[in-house]
This record gives C-alpha cells, structure tokens and sequence, in this order.
C-alpha cells in the first residue's frame, strides 16, 4: 500500500513548485515585454500603449514612468484612446512628466471624444472642478452622462449627486434616484447609501424604510460608515427592520471605529442610556469625546454635561465649560445656556 507523505515532505515540495512557477512567469513575463517591444517599434499603437502599461507598473521590465510616458504618447499621437487616457493619467499624477492638468485634460478630452468611458468620467471631474479646464457644471454633467450611458458606475453617482444638487442641470430627485440606482445595483456603496437615504426620505420614490434598510445594509457591508451609521439608527428606532438595540450597537460601532462623529455619539448614548450594552458613563464619556474632538457640537455638548456631573469623568466645571464653549461657538443653543449658567 503506497504510504501518504507527511506533510513535512510536502511542504518543500510545494515550495519547489510554487518557485517553478515564479519562474515560469518571469519567463514568460520577459517574453512578452520582448515581443511587445519590438511590436510597439515596428508602430503597433496597441503593443505601444501595453509596453507603456508595463513600464508603468513593472511588468516584466524595470518600473520607469518616463519610459511609459514616452509609449504611451507613441500610441496617443496614432490615436488610440486607451493611451491617450494613460497619457492624462500621467499628466494629472505627475508620474514621468511635469504634472499638469491642462494636459491631463486634453488627453482626457481626446479620449472622451472616442467614446473612452472613463476619460469621459475623468473629464467630467475636470469641468467639476475647474481643474485645466474651465470649471462648468453643465460640461461636467455632459461628460458624465456619456459615461454613465455606457455603464459607467462611477459617472452614474456623480450624474446621480448633479441632479440632487441641480448642478448643470435642473434639479430632479427622479433623475436622481434613477441614476443612483444604476451605480447602486454594481455595487457602488456611495449610490447605495445615497439611494437608502432618497427611500427613507421619500425623495425621487416612495417613502420605504424596507428598501432604504436594504441599501443601507448593501454599503454598510461593504464598509460604509455612514451607511452604517445609518443602519444603526433604524435598528435603534425599529424602522423598515425589528427594533434591535443590540444589532444598532454593532452598526454605530463599525461606523464609530472608522470615525463616524454622529456614530460615536449614538454608541455614547447607547453606552449611557445602557440599551443594547452594558451600562457604562466612561464608555459613553469616550465616545463623546472623540466625536467632540471632531468638532460636533452634539458631542461637545454631551461632554459638557457629562463634566458637569461628574458622569464617566472626574467633576469639573472647568472643563464642562470649555466643552460648552467649543459648542455654543457653533451655535448650540443649550450649551450657550449651560455656559452662561456656570459663568454667573
């Protein structure tokens, strides 16, 4: 009976192989740039712009954005679209070139114009912001809808935010919605947020907290704070889900660790009032505090009060007036109140 190998024989079997592998990749990794290469010098735009992208990253080759540069703006000059959109990424980063933007954007601009997607969608932020082009929020929105026609996930959101804010364009929460629903359903996690908040709202769709619960989850779980802050607060208030202090706690806490003030003020409350956590002033004085070093005056406010009593902190009056000043300079109402009360 043929014996099994231990796994310490195989395991510097398979470090052999795993190394004949390598191997075999940089092997055919240099052939390629070889065969590459002497395409692009016999003028094949195509093999240009991809001995470009190998120089650009690496590949097969010693890393050299000057060389890339020089590639890609070989195959640029023939026209072709791709290269003439590496070529603006160039410009825009700096990488190979002096950065400019003006540049940037007339690669882009060639590009855009052969139907290039994301040229479009970069061109589009170029208008937006006034970056080597004149700022205009109507050819940013031109540009943006060429791209999201074509699918374009990215563009589809911006297009999305151009019609909420009515920017380039007349301001339509249909429109809106409908084109953050678009980059929503390929995964785009700021549509998705955007879209739970136009359903919560009933804004460009009927009211459904069911369906912006569902959005809300889809980016949350993709790591959006404020989608999950978001989350959180419909499980605490049992909005378009069941009531669930201990599922709200888990959501403010993955937004709060990532920085979300309104999260870390929510976890506090949560830690104060003891719902969906145990009970604890000190765990709500901290989350307080790093919202309140943000800047929120809500957070700024609570700390105050949580000075002023002596909750989760040492009692200073002190220091709840500087936490009531910071919040009253912002102009919150009740902490200018409690200030005025302490200075008497």
């Amino acid at each position: 009976m043929q014996k099994q190998l231990s796994k310490a024989m195989l395991a510097p079997i398979r470090w052999c192989l795993c190394l004949l592998a390598l191997c075999l990749a940089m092997t055919a990794g240099a052939q390629d740039f070889e065969s590459t290469k002497r395409a692009a010098e016999q003028g094949d735009a195509k093999a240009q712009t991809t001995l470009g992208y190998m120089y650009s990253t690496g590949r097969g080759v010693t890393q050299s954005d000057a060389e890339a540069v020089k590639w890609y703006r070989t195959a640029a000059q023939q026209g072709e679209a791709n290269a003439q959109y590496n070529l603006g990424v160039m410009y825009a980063e700096g990488r190979g070139v002096t950065k400019s933007d003006e540049e940037a954007a007339q690669w882009y601009r060639k590009a855009a114009q052969q139907g290039f997607a994301q040229a479009q969608f970069n061109l589009g932020n170029m208008y937006l912001q006034g970056r080597g082009v004149a700022q205009s929020d109507a050819e940013a929105t031109q540009w943006y809808r060429k791209a999201a026609q074509q699918g374009n996930a990215r563009a589809q959101y911006n297009l999305g935010v151009t019609y909420r804010e009515g920017r380039g364009v007349a301001k339509s929460d249909e429109e809106a919605a409908q084109w953050y629903r678009k980059a929503a359903q390929q995964g785009e996690t700021k549509a998705q947020y955007n879209l739970g908040n136009m359903y919560r709202e009933g804004r460009g769709v009927a009211q459904n907290d069911e369906e912006a619960v569902q959005w809300y989850r889809k980016a949350a779980q993709q790591g959006n704070a404020r989608a999950q802050a978001n989350l959180g607060v419909m499980y605490a208030k049992g909005r378009g889900v069941a009531q669930n202090d201990a599922e709200a706690v888990q959501w403010y806490r993955k937004a709060a660790q990532q920085g979300d003030a309104n999260a870390q003020i929510n976890l506090g409350n949560m830690y104060r009032e003891g719902r969906g956590v145990t009970q604890s002033d000190a765990e709500a004085a901290q989350w307080y505090r790093k919202a309140a070093e943000q800047g929120d005056a809500k957070a700024q406010f609570n700390l105050g009060n949580m000075y002023l009593k002596g909750r989760g902190v040492a009692q200073s009056d002190e220091e709840a007036a500087q936490w009531y000043r910071k919040a009253a300079q912002q102009g919150h109402e009740k902490a200018a109140e409690k200030l005025k009360a302490l200075e008497k």
